[in-house]
């Protein structure tokens, strides 16, 4: 799930592997959109038609570094630490005030703030001095901010205005002292606190109360973390075996180590209904549901309730992003793969069919080395490059 982005520090080979699971800084890279352009998700000035082949976005821009979105929306850090949104502008889900516009061109939000950090979603963000903000939809008590009304447009900090916050994804983060923080819906037990009904209008800590924790993910209705240590644990709605735990159903409302307890894992992204992940040694795995070739293991049926590899058993993956029906990885030699259902021409093949499922990861995008960041929501994909792509549409 387009879920979990990063601070603007770090070594770009191990950024998911330092203390902080930050991403490196760059300059100089331009960013791309395909799939649906419903409500302007692609910044492109247009609501339709799809694209299945990537456009570039923000006035063909070249400092981008951050992208998110949700299935309406999108979202994007810039190297000078500006924040950016487009799309639809629901329950205040852009920050922009008073304003109820949808627009189909990136625009800044938040008063032009250039202190942003890393982002999730289009609804809540970390800045630089380590403050979280959240916005939007406040059902379910999802702002974190002791209230389920009213929705805000304008950002507003929660969690008693701390300024050590490390990373978050949707509504759960981490803080720098390794803590890990939920809030939200509590159905099917995706906040681990024991109890899978009602919701939490303000923060707990979850998991034993443990300080270990590196980097959390949130899917549909289940989440995923990995500790330092590197255990991966996972807990909520087991359906279509998404916890990894060797079951296909019932729920889980307390964390459980999954994946025989290796203590190896780097990174994780819970998609809508399947999991994918990253170990220390390159290798990639997914487990969930199998269905339209989601998993990337050359069969487009079935559930997975225990990870497998995939991808030929390849040892350079880097970072991966799971959405609804597609996922996306990046390469160690800057390639970018994608795989799952063409639907609205996610996949960035030229295909738009619900029919065409790919169930291997391809090379798409004219086989560029220079993916560096890879964002994947519901609707399609988003992709930061560095340098130009003239065999590419520029829109």
């Amino acid at each position: 799930m387009p879920n979990q982005f990063f601070s603007p520090e770090g070594d770009l080979e191990n950024y998911f592997v330092t203390e902080y699971w930050l991403i490196d800084q760059y300059v100089g890279d331009e960013l791309w959109a395909w799939g649906n352009a419903i409500n302007g998700r692609l910044g492109n000035a247009t609501t339709t038609p799809i694209r299945s082949t990537p456009v570039t976005t923000s006035s063909g821009g070249i400092n981008w570094k951050l992208p998110s979105g949700t299935s309406n929306a999108s979202a994007a850090i810039k190297t000078d630490g500006t924040l950016w949104v487009w799309g639809t502008n629901t329950a205040g889900g852009l920050a922009l005030g008073p304003s109820t516009a949808s627009p189909l061109t990136p625009v800044t939000t938040f008063a032009g703030g250039n202190n942003w950090k890393s982002l999730s979603g289009t609804t809540s963000a970390i800045k630089t001095d380590g403050t979280l903000w959240v916005w939007g939809s406040a059902t379910g008590g999802r702002l974190g901010n002791a209230t389920t009304t009213p929705n805000r447009s304008t950002p507003v900090t929660t969690f008693a205005g701390g300024n050590n916050w490390k990373q978050v994804s949707g509504t759960a983060a981490v803080k720098t002292d390794g803590t890990l923080w939920v809030w939200g819906d509590q159905a099917r037990g995706r906040l681990g606190n024991g109890v899978t009904t009602g919701s939490i209008s303000t923060p707990v800590t979850t998991f034993a109360g443990g300080n270990n924790w590196k980097q959390v993910s949130t899917g549909g209705q289940s989440c995923a973390a990995v500790k330092t240590d590197g255990t991966l644990w996972t807990w909520g709605n087991g359906s279509n075996g998404r916890l990894g735990n060797g079951v296909t159903t019932g729920s889980i409302s307390t964390p459980v180590t999954t994946f025989a307890g290796g203590n190896n894992w780097k990174q994780v992204s819970c998609g809508d209904i399947h999991v994918a992940a990253i170990k220390t040694d390159g290798t990639l795995w997914t487990w969930g549901y199998g269905n339209n070739g989601r998993l990337g293991n050359a069969v487009t049926t079935g559930n997975i309730s225990t990870p497998v590899t995939t991808f030929a058993g390849g040892t350079n993956w880097k970072q991966v992003s799971g959405g609804d029906l597609v996922s996306a990885a990046i390469k160690t030699d800057g390639t970018l793969w994608i795989w799952g259902s063409a639907v609205n021409g996610s996949l960035g093949n030229t295909f738009s069919s619900s029919a065409i499922s790919i169930p291997t990861p391809i090379t798409t995008f004219m086989g560029g080395t220079n993916w560096k960041y890879v964002s994947v929501n519901s609707d399609g994909p988003m992709a930061v490059f560095s340098g130009t792509t003239p065999d590419l549409p520029i829109s």
